[in-house]
């Protein structure tokens, strides 16, 4: 990073902060007690703090990363500066550690940024902060940093793992892996995505090096099929060899053995989640997948949205009207069959995605059928903008997508998060004026929310709770 954009990011980092303060406070005043997840949170949280590290919420799904940071962070400031126990570990402190993480976010995306578009010369400084500004304000992100939950700790310590492996220091990385997987064992899928971009790397350097042999002319990037099944037939070929298999596993050892550790949590634990299993069972939902291409075309729409991208797009559909036609009948299929709908997203009407499933998906039965058209369409947009990485690149961040999304029976934006970050990490920087254009829908949808959280309060019937809508 050059002098000058150093300056420009660092004034940006304490605006950035500084806003943030004042938008916690006032929605901390607002919002004094715990509030949807944070009732379960906070009293385990406040439990750490006061050094009861045996007792556990049976109803928390995640390891405790969350409290072991905050207490690690808390309980020195407390000494230092002589709080109390019910000032340390009181709700509004508990949140600020997670507008710590949400400030770490932020300097996180500009690093990785740096990192992975350092070779496009045409991208200047205002660009790249521009870009790790908006995507630090992704609205189920960034709202979430102001409540007690486990995203912003879990995205920093995910992008600090894929930061340290692009540098090439994997048992850092590792180590924040591990971090990451105490915050949320489904992290597992990004310190799989770690290990499998360095094979990726290796594979695409190795298939060079057996096209140059053979004089061919086919391209590593993601293509046209025959260059995906030339492709295929190499990586097939390539791990039938018991020397490359080890010399793989010799490179990506430190993110190998995490994932042998999470096996044996597997089989100790009896599953992945903790706690409560009957409200997060896993099944084949997948139009989760469909669900986050759609979200990816919403909150990226400024980049992939456009009269040009939707010309392409029926010009491909034009050209090979079978393969689109086999496309269609295969996602009607999974729409009709693997269509799972979970309890909370009928009953809980304090979440976005109880009215967009409302007043979209049960207008009429059929309604689910006519999406599968957009559905296509993003999906093509979302392979489209990626086609600059590698084939084996795309087979494995696809792969990491498919298990992060699919199994899920709950819509939930959050789960959403982390792959659409990393995304739009590896995809060509927008032009100033889409970025604009995108940051500006984060910013009206962030205050639509923050308004909505705060000022359009209601209650349930016989109950004199306060409810608040929220992602």
């Amino acid at each position: 990073m050059e002098r000058p954009e150093g300056w420009c990011f660092s004034a940006l980092l304490s605006g950035s902060f500084l806003l943030s303060c004042l938008l916690f406070s006032h929605i901390s005043r607002q919002q004094r007690q715990p509030y949807m997840d944070e009732l379960f949170h906070m009293p385990q949280a406040q439990q750490y703090c006061g050094g009861h590290f045996r007792q556990w919420d049976p109803m928390i799904t995640t390891l405790p990363g969350l409290y072991l940071v905050s207490v690690g962070l808390l309980k020195p400031a407390a000494w230092l500066f002589g709080w109390s126990q019910d000032v340390v570990c009181s709700p509004g402190m508990l949140r600020f550690v997670n507008l710590l993480f949400g400030i770490g976010n932020l300097y996180l995306l500009n690093l990785l940024i740096c990192k992975i578009h350092h070779k496009n010369k045409a991208a200047f400084g205002f660009q790249r902060i521009l870009s790790s500004l908006t995507l630090s304000m992704l609205p189920p992100l960034y709202f979430l940093t102001f409540l007690y939950y486990t995203d912003a700790g879990s995205t920093f310590f995910t992008l600090f793992m894929y930061l340290m492996s692009l540098y090439g220091k994997h048992k850092t990385a590792a180590l924040l892996g591990f971090c990451a997987f105490l915050f949320r064992q489904t992290n597992i899928i990004w310190i799989i995505f770690c290990a499998g971009s360095l094979v990726a790397e290796k594979l695409t350097e190795a298939w060079k090096v057996e096209l140059s042999k053979k004089d061919k002319n086919v391209s590593t990037s993601t293509g046209s099929l025959p260059e995906s099944v030339e492709g295929l037939k190499f990586l097939v070929g390539y791990l039938m060899s018991f020397k490359n298999v080890k010399t793989l596993l010799i490179l990506t050892w430190p993110y190998a053995f995490l994932v042998l550790a999470f096996f044996g949590f597997l089989v100790f634990n009896g599953g992945i989640v903790v706690g409560d299993r009957s409200n997060h069972e896993a099944c084949l939902n997948f139009p989760q997948l469909f669900y986050f291409f759609s979200f990816t075309l919403v909150f990226s729409f400024p980049y992939l949205l456009s009269p040009q991208k939707i010309a392409n797009f029926l010009l491909s559909v034009w050209r090979q009207p079978v393969h689109y036609i086999l496309l269609t009948l295969v996602s009607l299929l999974l729409v009709c069959k693997f269509t799972y709908v979970h309890k909370y997203l009928l009953a809980d009407n304090r979440h976005y995605t109880f009215y967009i499933w409302q007043r979209i998906f049960q207008r009429h039965e059929l309604v689910k059928y006519a999406l599968v058209p957009g559905y296509i369409f993003a999906g093509w947009r979302f392979t489209d903008s990626l086609k600059s990485k590698s084939l084996f690149w795309n087979l494995m961040f696809f792969a990491c997508i498919f298990v992060a999304t699919v199994p899920q029976k709950l819509l939930e934006f959050r789960y959403f998060i982390l792959p659409y970050l990393i995304y739009r990490l590896n995809v060509p920087l927008p032009s100033v004026p889409r970025q604009l254009l995108e940051a500006g829908l984060c910013v009206v949808v962030n205050a639509l929310t923050v308004y909505l959280f705060l000022n359009k309060t209601f209650q349930w019937p016989g109950s004199e709770d306060i409810q608040r809508f929220m992602w």
